[in-house]
């Protein structure tokens, strides 16, 4: 039987001009569009990958984040890239369902916050038909074509033609982290130049800052809200740095072996596959560690072994204006209703 009165892990990710965030039964993307209103989509999370053996279970559950971030993720940056771009905008400028685009139809009316003139407008928008399948299945191959041949190739090339084969098996795989978090920190360090980017590195600070303030028992207004930390213990940054450091382990524990005879495979070959072999792996181990040491933060001995993590998210996030908390706030109150209304449709057990 399923632990009803476990607390959800609610998560999210910075898109172009808005959030995403997740619960435990949907997830929601708010963006605010050219003419300052807060546009939505809410859809129900698949039960085949959220509500299933894996992830409920230990270390296999890990491939629920990298979905989150494959899947999930893509869908809600494309949603935001049709929102916020003003061209986009301009063609589906539209007062009715029959004139806007079909893949930006009201799906209810519009839906004006109450009390103060300073709230934002925030508009139900159906999605569907911006996530068509072929669109999605190549976006997915080319992030991770890219993260593969940047992240994990590259590297493990580069140690294998420095030091090669088994020879110096540990120095060589230190060598293959350095180089992969490296790559990760620059990365990440010069894409923050991009004023686009920094902005949304601004929605990552809302959406964390929301986080923290519901997990403190905080009122979800923007003011409450801005108040909260930047860094959250359960940041993706901060899971692809646990990444690194506990591949540099795994791959230290586990030698290379021979090229295989009669294939076309050698040293680097070898490397490079049993790197993408045990992704799956790695990506569960670190999700363990991260949930752990995100419920153990009043722990001095885990907080400092989490504080390279928590530093690292200062390239990633910066402070939000209040604009932005208020799109995370509504994103985040559409998972929050979701799972209310989940609570409230589950039978009531006999006594």
């Amino acid at each position: 039987m399923k632990n009803t009165n476990e607390k959800p892990l609610y998560g999210g990710q910075a898109v172009v001009e808005g959030v995403m965030m997740r619960g435990k039964n949907a997830y929601s993307v708010a963006v605010r569009d050219p003419e300052d209103r807060i546009v939505v989509h809410t859809e129900p999370l698949n039960p085949v990958i959220y509500d299933s053996f894996i992830s409920r279970t230990p270390f296999l559950r890990g491939m629920t984040m990298l979905w989150d971030a494959l899947g999930i993720g893509m869908k809600a940056l494309m949603f935001s890239a049709e929102v916020a771009v003003p061209e986009d905008e301009v063609e589906g400028d539209a007062t009715s369902e029959d004139e806007s685009p079909e893949s930006f139809q009201v799906i209810e009316e519009v839906v004006v916050q109450e009390a103060t003139s300073d709230q934002s407008e925030t508009v139900e928008r159906d999605a569907s038909d911006i996530f068509a399948q072929p669109m999605m299945i190549g976006a997915v191959l080319l992030s991770l074509c890219f993260s593969v041949g940047i992240f994990i190739a590259l590297p493990a090339a580069i140690a294998e033609v420095i030091i090669e084969g088994n020879e110096a098996h540990l120095l060589s795989n230190i060598l293959e982290g350095v180089v992969k978090l490296t790559l990760l920190i620059g990365y990440i360090w010069a894409i923050g130049f991009i004023p686009d980017i920094g902005r949304v590195f601004s929605y990552h600070g809302a959406e964390h800052k929301t986080i923290n303030a519901y997990e403190a028992g905080a009122e979800l207004t923007p003011e409450s809200v801005q108040t909260f930390p930047l860094e959250h213990p359960r940041c993706g940054t901060g899971f692809l740095l646990t990444v690194v450091l506990i591949s540099i382990l795994i791959f230290t524990l586990i030698p290379l072996p021979d090229p295989l005879p009669n294939t076309s495979l050698d040293n680097i070959g070898i490397r490079v596959l049993s790197r993408i072999l045990l992704i799956p792996v790695i990506a569960g181990i670190a999700y363990e560690f991260l949930r752990f040491t995100a419920k153990h933060q009043d722990n001095g001995f885990i907080k400092a072994i989490t504080y390279p993590n928590m530093a690292l998210q200062r390239l990633t996030t910066r402070e939000p204006d209040l604009s932005m908390i208020e799109v995370a706030i509504t994103s985040f109150q559409r998972v929050l209703d979701a799972d209310v209304a989940a609570r409230e449709a589950e039978p009531v057990a006999a006594d």
